[in-house]
């Protein structure tokens, strides 16, 4: 189903601020919980999302040593929430944690964050990494993989090399989505919801084309509406 690869960024001030988009529940499956709504909110608001019929992917981006991001995924994994990311920056030993923590749990799964859509390559060379963004990205995915990671996030623009690289087993979401026409942001490596999916996108984070819209029903139908003629595409021989 074409909902089910649509995840809608609740990127809000305030749970007041998210409350009046619940009812896109009835459209999307997932809702995105960043840190900013998460951090003047906290648990409560995971719980109200849950109770608004999305399943809850909690964006958190852990990223510290392994006991303590070991300790962090228990604490949240009893929140019931689907999707929990981490920083794949945190080397092997911090994500197999992670995944042996979210196991426990059972219905929690880790998704290894790599390179943030806001980053090209003059700013990996400012961080002292010089090869390429989509070498990065599949550096980090194929240690994060060896770890146990069996979800990532990666933009739009890396996903058909990680999709090749890391097979049909690979649950791969991608930020960094623009309907044809809308503004990038803040974001350099975006993509429209229908070449993502052609490329091999699985779920699609999608925050200001729907959040800004005059009408964000009308928007999020437009989204997959694109999405659903994508997949339907894919399966013609």
């Amino acid at each position: 189903m074409p909902n089910h690869h649509l995840a809608f960024a609740l990127d809000f001030p305030s749970l007041a601020d998210a409350r009046p988009y619940f009812t896109l529940s009835k459209h999307i499956r997932f809702a995105k919980i960043g840190l900013e709504l998460f951090c003047r909110e906290g648990p409560t608001v995971v719980q109200q999302v849950a109770d608004a019929g999305f399943h809850v992917f909690l964006d958190l981006k852990l990223h510290d040593i392994p006991a303590t991001v070991e300790r962090a995924v228990d604490n949240l994994a009893t929140l019931g929430i689907h999707l929990l990311t981490v920083h794949t920056f945190g080397g092997p030993t911090m994500l197999s944690r992670a995944v042996q923590a979210a196991q426990k749990s059972g219905t929690t799964q880790i998704v290894g964050v790599t390179v943030l859509t806001s980053l090209d390559t003059t700013d990996l060379s400012c961080l002292g990494i010089d090869r390429a963004v989509a070498d990065q990205t599949e550096r980090l995915a194929k240690m994060a993989w060896q770890a146990g990671v069996r979800a990532f996030v990666c933009s739009p623009k890396e996903v058909a090399h990680l999709r090749s690289t890391l097979g049909s087993d690979a649950l791969l979401i991608t930020p960094g989505i623009r309907p044809a026409a809308a503004a990038t942001q803040d974001q350099k490596r975006v993509a429209t919801p229908a070449s993502a999916i052609a490329d091999g996108a699985d779920i699609l984070v999608v925050g200001r084309p729907i959040r800004d819209a005059q009408d964000p029903e009308a928007a999020t139908l437009n989204i997959l509406a694109q999405i659903n003629q994508s997949l339907a595409s894919k399966t013609i021989p």
